[in-house]
């Protein structure tokens, strides 16, 4: 009986382990993802910021 205990035990701290782990991976991807989304913001901007400076240039070019 002692040996099912002590294994029920140690399965039971893998299964905490493994939530730790995952909790922490879920954080880390979770603060990938908002840098991602903040890049992906910034390159959106810039694209727009070129395409306005492009029609500028093309409304410049004499038909």
């Amino acid at each position: 009986m002692n040996a099912e205990f002590d294994t029920l035990d140690g399965k039971i701290d893998q299964f905490l382990q493994l939530c730790q782990r995952l909790k922490s991976e879920n954080k880390d991807l979770r603060l990938q993802l908002v840098s991602a989304q903040n890049e992906v913001k910034r390159l959106e901007d810039k694209v727009g910021g070129a395409a306005t400076r492009l029609e500028a240039l093309l409304g410049q070019i004499p038909e």
